[in-house]
């Protein structure tokens, strides 16, 4: 089984300000039992359930196609492209991506702006609006392009997550440009004058074509509508998470626990310690108390943002030298 928990792993000053006083016992006995694995490159939630159905990665994870296919597009052979509508934000010495799903920005808004970068870049850059959050753009070609999902590149400068490859100064280019086009849109002078974040960028990623279904994929646990999409696709049973952690979950699936997100990516150090809290009370105390009831499958807790791990077993359950370990720890 596979538990996803975004943001586990946080940096070294959310973790000073949030933990104080904290006590996290059944975390602490899961990362005093099992096996806190390497570091391994963070690859971000939605390449984690890929990687986890059996997807194979193209040049970027191919969420792009199989999203359109959700939202009810046909993907066909083409090469397709996320190019979500995002707020970047700027700071004093940075611009970052810090709402990367405007949840708040209404369907026929998303169709004003997309006529309008429509209207001014023709062919170039035609967005077609599945969903006012997912835009899609459809390239006559595969780009040589490396992009940043989402997940990875919220709260952190844009200069480290934009664009890599053959295809990118192009690409950056139009962006730079769009950039200033929607900065006077009457939709986002609208939606400043409510207090509502504009719509000042587009989001590149996700690129590729359709790929092929992996056979026997396993169960995901998901709220999260990218990776749902992913697991449609797949033909995998795709559910609502549990409140709370159940034994009789199938071996084999993934469970994605996002409660940690928007906390961390913002910066809400009280958020993410009342986040953690839930979550050791509905999942890491009542898996540290059923270890011994886990079978012969493994449990991965994985945080793909920070890419660090736990290993545990059923035979974990009987190390009880171990010590509960410092919530430190979770220093990512």
């Amino acid at each position: 089984m596979l538990w996803l928990v975004p943001h586990l792993f946080v940096d070294a000053r959310l973790l000073d300000v949030a933990t104080p006083g904290l006590r996290l016992p059944g975390l602490q006995t899961l990362l005093a039992r099992g096996i806190v694995m390497p570091r391994e490159p963070a690859i971000g939630t939605e390449a984690a359930v890929c990687r986890a159905l059996g997807i194979a990665q193209q040049r970027d994870w191919p969420l792009a196609p199989m999203t359109l296919e959700m939202d009810g597009g046909t993907a066909g052979d083409d090469y397709w492209l996320r190019a979500d509508p995002v707020h970047l934000h700027v700071m004093r010495d940075r611009i970052a991506l810090v709402e990367p799903r405007l949840d708040d920005l209404a369907h026929e808004e998303a169709l004003a702006l997309a006529h309008a970068v429509r209207t001014h870049f023709g062919e170039a850059c035609d967005p077609i609006v599945a969903d006012a959050r997912r835009w899609y753009l459809r390239l006559a070609r595969p780009l040589r392009l490396d992009t940043t999902p989402p997940s990875l590149a919220a709260g952190r400068a844009i200069e480290a997550t934009l664009p890599r490859g053959e295809d990118a100064a192009h690409l950056k280019a139009l962006l730079n440009e769009l950039q200033m086009l929607l900065h006077t849109h009457p939709v986002n002078q609208a939606r400043e004058a409510r207090g509502a974040l504009p719509v000042n960028s587009l989001w590149p990623w996700g690129g590729g074509s359709l790929p092929i279904r992996p056979e026997d994929a396993p169960p995901i646990y998901a709220h999260q509508t990218d990776c749902r999409a992913a697991a449609a696709w797949c033909g995998a049973l795709c559910e609502i998470p549990p409140n709370r952690f159940d034994t009789g979950m199938p071996a084999s699936g993934v469970v994605l626990l996002d409660a940690l997100e928007t906390p961390a990516r913002t910066g809400d150090a009280l958020g993410w310690r009342e986040a953690l809290r839930q979550l050791e009370c509905d999942w890491f105390a009542p898996l540290a108390r059923g270890l011994n009831r886990l079978g012969p499958a493994d449990l991965h807790l994985l945080d793909p943002v920070h890419g660090r791990s736990v290993l545990l077993r059923s035979a974990d359950a009987w190390k009880v030298w171990r010590r509960p370990r410092p919530l430190s720890l979770l220093s990512g």
